[in-house]
């Protein structure tokens, strides 16, 4: 009897002892990433900007609201919200207590698809299947129907109502002690919002610093950036992995960026020029699918500093 079904009880139990793990701990052990990139021009000062990102919030997450207030007291010269706030149509009123302390500093954001439709319900084995076939959200994928529409428009105006800077396909600029930050970003990539051609051109020449935003990291949007000229790019949407294995890594990043690059800081190179870029593994995920494995949920506390 033992050497019969030994194994595959232990199989199993170790399989409900990770689910176990993913869903009742790490999808609420909220960290801290601490990076600094040398971007600036020589001589400005240090920047401290605070990347959030893929909150996903589902009303009664109180954890995470909790420890998003919390972060205001890092006292960043500026956020930038990457997108993907809600997984819940009922979640608005909880993102923006959550974000409350922070809208009280300069922003901006920009915003994903979960912002705009609500999630469903799916096999996560589709996942690595759509990677096989090159087929990420509406790139190369039939069109979504039937699809839940979250509310967005409550959270833009609130955002826009804080002074927070509405990147959606268009640039702003935020003044940070007398210096101008130019920001430029693009509308999710993952479900065909992107409209480079409406931002292109490159960094402003009055402008002191200037740096790219999208949600999703899409190749088509990293060349077009770094090919302009833009030293930094930000962007979340990949969870970091999201299910990941321990010594090995992610096993997707749900578009076309390799799975080497899908959280924390790397470059990217395109036409001869070569940017950072930062891409956050976010601090939610999609309420049907609530676990995280060796991928622990994450906002991130940018220092750019002079280049050398």
């Amino acid at each position: 009897m033992r050497a019969r079904y030994g194994v595959p009880l232990g199989i199993a139990a170790a399989g409900a002892a990770g689910l176990l793990y993913s869903a009742g701990f790490e999808t609420r052990s909220f960290r801290l990433r601490r990076v600094t990139v040398p971007v600036l021009p020589p001589g400005m000062r240090p920047l401290r900007v605070l990347q959030v990102s893929d909150i996903h919030m589902v009303s009664g997450q109180r954890k995470k609201q909790r420890w998003l207030r919390s972060l205001a007291g890092l006292r960043p010269d500026f956020v930038i919200n990457t997108g993907d706030n809600l997984s819940d149509p009922e979640g608005v009123p909880e993102v923006l207590d959550a974000l409350g302390p922070l809208m009280d500093f300069p922003g901006a954001y920009v915003f994903g698809s979960n912002d705009y439709y609500g999630p469903k319900l799916r096999n996560p084995a589709r996942y690595l299947f759509e990677k096989t076939q090159g087929r990420h959200g509406l790139n190369g994928n039939p069109p979504v129907v039937g699809a839940i529409h979250n509310p967005w428009e409550p959270l833009r105006d609130a955002f826009d109502a804080a002074g927070w800077l509405n990147l959606t396909n268009v640039r702003g600029s935020l003044k940070i002690d007398g210096s101008e930050i130019e920001l430029t970003g693009l509308d999710d990539p993952h479900i065909k919002r992107d409209r480079y051609a409406r931002v292109a051109g490159g960094p402003s020449p009055s402008a002191d610093f200037s740096m790219g935003i999208v949600h999703a990291p899409y190749l088509r949007t990293l060349d077009a950036f770094t090919a302009d000229g833009y030293p930094l790019i930000l962007a979340g949407h990949t969870h970091g992995g999201q299910l990941c294995l321990p010594f090995y890594g992610a096993l997707v990043t749900n578009c076309d960026l390799d799975t080497e690059r899908v959280k924390g800081l790397s470059t990217h190179t395109a036409a001869g020029l070569t940017a950072y870029m930062h891409v956050s593994a976010g601090c939610g995920t999609n309420r049907y699918t609530p676990v995280r494995f060796a991928c622990p949920p994450e906002a991130t506390l940018l220092t750019l500093v002079g280049r050398d």
